[in-house]
Order: C-alpha cells, then structure tokens, then sequence
C-alpha cells in the first residue's frame, strides 16, 4: 500500500511517528500475512480517508489507527493457549496505549480507539464514531490478512463441500 505516501496531510499528521525509532521496531514484527507496520498503516490511512469523508476527527483517527497496535509481542511467552487468547484479546490493547503514552503526547479520543480496538472480543466499547471506525476498518483489514494468508485452503475446502453437496443431490 503506497498511497499513503502521496497524502501530504496525512504523512504530516504521522510524521512525529513515523520517525519514532521504538515506533519502528514493530516493522520487524509479522502480523497475520504482513507486518504490525504495514497492518497499522492500513488501518490509520483507510480510517483517515473514511473520516474524512464523513467530516469526523480525521487526525485523532490517522494517530489513533496508526498506535493501534503499537505493542512488543509478549504472546510467544505465554505458556498456554488460554494466556495467549487473553493478551491478544484484552491485553494487547492496554499495552499499546501504555507504549503510546511513553512517547506520544495523546487526546482522550485516540486513547479510547486505541484501547478500544478489540470491540467485540474486548469488553471495551468505544465512546467515539472515530473509534468504532477503527475497530471497524481493524476487523475488515484482519479478516483480508489472514483469509488471504489461508486462501487455497479455504477454496479447496469449499470446493470438497461442494462436491460432497453435488453426491448428495444425485
């Protein structure tokens, strides 16, 4: 995704970010078929353009979409499935805005869509259209990683349903 990087407003909006070198570290860390660097800067750019569009709190989402997930991954230190399903779950969530506030300068509204991200799996519900429209835009981008990701299964799983369907119609 390069369009990003011809929104002169946007780019300006982030660049206090984008230069931060602990922000950075996330490059190097996979998330579903990408990485938490490229995942993150979807989910801030869509957010933004949507926002916009619908005349909301574009910056706050642009800086709010971007920290989203601005976490160190603690899950390969969990030592079982239950661990791992509660930090990615809630605990992801409160790290990231702990890791935000470290080194950002940030409103109320980017930290509830920071720490509201999770909405549904996270009890937290978010108090701003801007941080239901993160969550939202989260969940569309996550769902496309990681069925792109699981693609050829999905189709060769769908393709023996289908001829298990067609044996039973005969």
């Amino acid at each position: 995704m390069t369009k990003y990087k011809k929104d002169q407003e946007y780019l300006q909006i982030i660049d206090n970010i984008m230069s931060n070198k602990e922000f950075r570290k996330i490059d190097n860390i996979k998330h579903h078929n990408t990485t938490r660097l490229d995942h993150s800067l979807k989910v801030s750019y869509y957010s933004y353009k949507i926002a916009k569009t619908l005349k909301l709190d574009y910056k706050d989402v642009a800086v709010g979409g971007l920290l989203h997930d601005f976490y160190i991954d603690k899950i390969s230190d969990c030592a079982n499935v239950k661990d791992k399903i509660k930090l990615f779950s809630t605990g992801h969530p409160k790290d990231a805005v702990n890791n935000s506030l470290t080194y950002f300068n940030l409103t109320d509204k980017e930290i509830n869509i920071i720490e509201t991200h999770m909405f549904p799996v996270d009890y937290k519900i978010p108090k701003y259209a801007e941080s239901w429209l993160v969550s939202f835009v989260d969940k569309i981008l996550s769902l496309g990683e990681v069925s792109s990701k699981f693609s050829y299964k999905l189709t060769y799983v769908f393709n023996l349903y289908l001829l298990f369907l067609f044996n039973i119609l005969k």
